[in-house]
């Protein structure tokens, strides 16, 4: 249920299809209640936009015929535009995830996703948190399946106290420090500290990787007891 008192979420968005510009600034303006500053089909106009509007969220589109959303994400950053970022693409290949999560998006989400869900993670990854679609969740468990990181999730899990297990099922879930902190009646500097902890008994090195951790414990949990029915 959208927050109609608070101030609205701005957004720019960029996807060459002038349907789903169209589409998409419609859902966001009339039913989630955002305010789309622009909705852009040339890549060449977003930077001016950036710099005057200054959006909230950046929702861009992966591929564009002129360029791509990633390529045109690292020029926005290198001209010292701070600008979340959001992809919403068709692509649901593991490397295009991949791919964004390192170029430091904020979401990414699928164009097929419900109206609803979309407007929704729009919403929170505006507030900070990542989101990433739902069919895309056990491709993002994946990423981290090579190498020796994941080799022994019970063991690594059995180091963590009950109040870091509980925030990483949080970090799971993509919701910030703040939502964590206020979610579970701590402060905000609390979370920060039970958060490196985490990372460092889990040895990752981000919040991404700490989610991913969480996602392949629940699945491989789930494979454990489904086999021993």
């Amino acid at each position: 249920m959208p927050v109609t008192d608070a101030a609205p979420i701005k957004v720019v968005l960029i996807d060459d299809h002038a349907l789903c510009r169209s589409g998409l600034s419609d859902l966001l303006q009339h039913r989630g209640h955002m305010q789309v500053l622009a909705a852009l089909g040339d890549p060449e106009q977003l930077l001016p936009v950036l710099r005057e509007q200054q959006p909230d969220l950046l929702v861009m589109d992966l591929r564009m015929p002129t360029t791509d959303g990633l390529s045109l994400l690292r020029r926005v950053r290198t001209e010292g535009i701070t600008t979340p970022a959001l992809i919403l693409t068709m692509s649901d290949s593991e490397a295009d995830l991949s791919a964004a999560l390192r170029a430091g998006v904020r979401g990414y989400l699928l164009k097929d996703m419900d109206p609803e869900e979309i407007m929704g993670a729009i919403a929170r990854a505006a507030r900070g948190e990542l989101v990433v679609a739902p069919a895309m969740t056990l491709k993002l468990a994946q990423l981290l399946q090579p190498g020796g990181k994941g080799q022994d999730r019970h063991g690594l899990l059995a180091s963590l106290t009950e109040r870091e297990r509980q925030i990483l099922e949080h970090l799971a879930r993509g919701e910030s420090n703040k939502a964590i902190a206020r979610a579970l009646d701590i402060s905000h500097d609390t979370v920060k500290l039970h958060v490196r902890h985490i990372l460092s008994k889990l040895h990752l090195s981000s919040r991404v990787e700490a989610a991913v951790f969480a996602v392949e414990s629940r699945v491989s949990a789930e494979g454990r007891d489904e086999h021993r029915r």
